[in-house]
């Protein structure tokens, strides 16, 4: 094997998971601070600047506890839980495409490379599968505690799960039957392009209205898939007291929680490159060029603005050091336009991709700080004679326009 290629592979494998373990930690942060800003309240702001560092302090504590295995769990299977459901959520990340194939000069040696850790040929299957198995760490977690609550949590999950992958199933089908294949990366490939010069060729837009609802069918079965609020039934803690995990302590505990975010980053990538075209831009060229500076200028001017007028008074030093950076940023992309194009080879898909993905982050933040818990008999009930059937009609009406008109 090419030496090259193993070195290459190697610096994606630990770029991809130090970002991803770094943003399910920053996750828990950001998610703490919109929703404390949806009660009117501030949040993390004690440990660092605006809590910043609350994370760290979080692992450290969580680490540092004591693990207690209570005497009458089954060991084997409590231990093994939290570990297959980390793994079994960290494993998807790999098959996602995060921009498109680059060609690099390093050292005198040409490098062309997916920014992907691996494409597989059929790599929406891959996750779906990923995602059936995953359900096993929570049902396991419920049944080796030997605690009623967590066999109920477990019981409770494995039902949800089950239930809502079908109509996960047949909104994935949608996208799958207008790009003809099971590859992530030619999906977003697919995707490419406008209609009429300014509309995005995204999925969404095409076979109207049809891909929309499909989207949010998407959406709403993968809130269920992730146990989300309004679907966090397997973890109810005024019915379970921690339902499934309410025997975990230490980092066996931290695992789910993990487990649990990582499970977001996945769907919501899923989510940009089946419907939102991937790294590909909102606006065409050379307008999307100018969309990063323009962001993150206006970012510092916003943060330079926050500094002046202060809130708190450590903000007048916080603040300036966010619009430095927002301005370096704005700085960088520029300098990638004009006078080094390979910083936008690269920067600018990643641009596109995490701010979609970001953005649906955010959605999942806001609907847990708005919605209530479903009851456990609205839950299933609204799969099984909603979401099943609707899903079903739309996997229909879009194989019969691709029938009607093929590509």
């Amino acid at each position: 094997m090419d030496l090259t290629y193993i070195i290459v592979t190697l610096v994606k494998l630990i770029i991809v998971f130090s970002v991803l373990m770094t943003t399910l930690a920053y996750l828990q942060w950001i998610e703490r601070k919109v929703i404390a800003h949806i009660q009117l309240r501030p949040g993390p702001y004690r440990v660092g600047p605006h809590g910043l560092l609350q994370p760290l302090a979080d692992v450290i504590k969580l680490i540092t506890k004591e693990g207690m295995i209570p005497s009458h769990v089954n060991k084997l299977i409590y231990i093994l839980a939290p570990f297959l459901a980390v793994t079994l959520a960290l494993v998807n990340i790999c098959v996602i495409p995060f921009g498109p194939e680059i060609h690099l000069d390093v050292l005198g040696h040409q490098i062309n490379t997916w920014l992907q850790m691996t494409d597989l040929r059929i790599g929406v299957v891959f996750v779906l599968a990923m995602s059936a198995v995953g359900v096993y760490g929570v049902a396991l977690a419920g049944w080796s505690s030997n605690n009623k609550y967590s066999l109920l949590g477990g019981l409770r999950s494995s039902a949800q799960m089950i239930s809502y992958e079908l109509p996960m199933a047949l909104a994935i089908a949608c996208p799958l039957l207008l790009a003809n294949t099971l590859s992530f990366r030619e999906i977003v490939e697919s995707q490419s392009g406008y209609f009429f010069g300014f509309i995005p060729r995204w999925m969404i837009f095409q076979a109207f209205p049809l891909q929309i609802i499909a989207f949010i069918v998407f959406i709403i079965a993968s809130f269920a898939e992730t146990n989300r609020i309004p679907f966090d039934l397997p973890e109810a803690e005024n019915e379970l007291v921690a339902g499934f995990h309410t025997e975990y302590s230490s980092m066996n505990f931290a695992s789910f929680f993990m487990a649990e975010y990582c499970n977001m980053v996945t769907v919501t990538c899923v989510s940009t490159v089946l419907f939102l075209g991937g790294w590909e831009p909102l606006f065409p060229a050379p307008w999307s060029d100018y969309a990063a500076p323009a962001i993150f200028g206006l970012a510092g001017l916003v943060s330079l603005w926050a500094g002046l007028n202060p809130a708190r008074p450590k903000d007048r030093f916080t603040f300036p050091v966010v619009a430095l950076a927002s301005f370096g940023l704005a700085a960088l992309f520029l300098a990638g336009e004009f006078v080094f194009p390979v910083i936008n080879v690269i920067a600018m898909p990643l641009f596109w991709f995490c701010g979609k993905t970001l953005a649906l982050l955010f959605v999942w933040i806001w609907v847990r700080g708005t919605l209530p818990r479903f009851r456990y008999d609205q839950l299933m009930k609204f799969a099984w004679t909603f979401m099943f059937p609707l899903g079903m009609v739309v996997m229909l009406a879009t194989a019969a326009v691709v029938a009607v008109f093929p590509r």
